[in-house]
């Protein structure tokens, strides 16, 4: 019998314990991919975060939701106050033009008008049907007052609409700075130029006898009926309810409105060749009519003489028309 020495034996055991140690390792290593504890805790993991995830999602989705209600809520509210006050009535009317006159008085007026055109058109033209001085008479008393009405007021909500935002800008300085809102509109309405002076004084004077703010923002709505004043409105309604940062909403409702005016000079900068084209294909008619009638006046006198003549007239008179609202579809850009 053959005897290992004892060198052999020691290093014999230690290679054993070694392999004995990596394969303990190797075995540790690998049994959770074998046994799938690994598969397990992933699976453990993944549903615990998942189910913390959807509670975060669904907490941040609910208050989303929330304010949504909210603010659709207020939205649905002046919607109605607004179609509640719908009709419009000639004092109305006024009050957005800017004129301080009673409606009798413009009423009277429009009757004058409407009497001096006539008589112009009678004195001008005796030898016409008695129909045209009437139709004169029609328009300058109900159309020509009611043009230069929606002129006047087209112009103070131009008017308006540039000094707007300079406006709101007062408002988040002054709030940025510590001022109150009712502050910051006194501001306004001392300072600014007219007309925004004018619905601001009239606001803050109906909040000085008790008026709350929501209705008063709504009579100003009334009287200014416009985007921008509207979204103004919201915001601060919003903002009285829900809370928020008052200046930085205002903020970002200033740079909304330049942005809008911007847009509205590049779109008439744009049209404007089309809308001097579509002028002058309009007043061509009317202007070749003129003329003509100046020099010869019995040769274009058959069209309101004769019977033929008034009927062509008549025709020509709807194609124009037809015409010309075709023209102002085309070159008006809604915005």
């Amino acid at each position: 019998m053959t005897l290992v020495p004892n060198d052999d034996l020691l290093l014999l055991g230690l290679l054993l314990l070694a392999a004995l140690s990596i394969g303990a390792v190797v075995f540790l290593l690998v049994n959770p991919y074998l046994s799938g504890e690994r598969r397990a805790d992933k699976r453990i993991q993944g549903v615990t975060v998942t189910r913390s995830t959807r509670i975060a999602v669904k907490a941040q989705a609910d208050a989303a939701q929330n304010r949504r209600r909210q603010v659709a809520d207020t939205l649905r509210d002046l919607e109605d106050r607004q179609k509640a006050r719908e009709k419009i009535t000639m004092r109305l009317r006024l009050q957005r033009a800017g004129l301080d006159v009673s409606p009798r008085s413009f009423w009277v007026a429009s009757l004058a008008c409407g009497v001096v055109v006539a008589a112009g058109i009678w004195l001008s033209a005796p030898n016409l049907p008695i129909i045209v001085p009437l139709l004169g008479l029609f328009v300058g008393a109900l159309g020509l007052p009611r043009w230069i009405l929606a002129r006047l007021t087209k112009r103070r909500q131009t008017k308006f609409t540039d000094e707007f935002a300079n406006a709101i800008d007062v408002i988040v300085r002054g709030v940025k700075s510590g001022l109150p809102l009712p502050e910051c509109l006194g501001i306004i309405a001392r300072e600014s130029p007219q007309p925004v002076s004018g619905e601001f004084t009239e606001l803050v004077e109906q909040q000085r006898v008790g008026v709350p703010l929501g209705e008063a923002f709504e009579r100003m709505m009334t009287r200014m009926p416009m985007p921008e004043v509207r979204f103004f409105a919201i915001v601060i309604a919003i903002q009285q309810q829900a809370g928020g940062n008052l200046s930085e909403a205002l903020g970002n409702l200033s740079g909304v409105l330049r942005d809008r005016k911007r847009l509205q000079a590049k779109v008439r900068a744009l049209s404007a060749e089309a809308k001097a084209s579509a002028a002058v294909l309009g007043a061509l008619p009317f202007v070749v009519m003129i003329l003509v009638y100046i020099t010869t006046p019995a040769y274009i006198a058959l069209l309101w003489t004769t019977n033929f003549g008034q009927f062509l007239l008549a025709c020509g008179g709807c194609w124009m028309t037809i015409g010309v609202l075709v023209m102002k579809k085309m070159i008006n850009f809604k915005y």
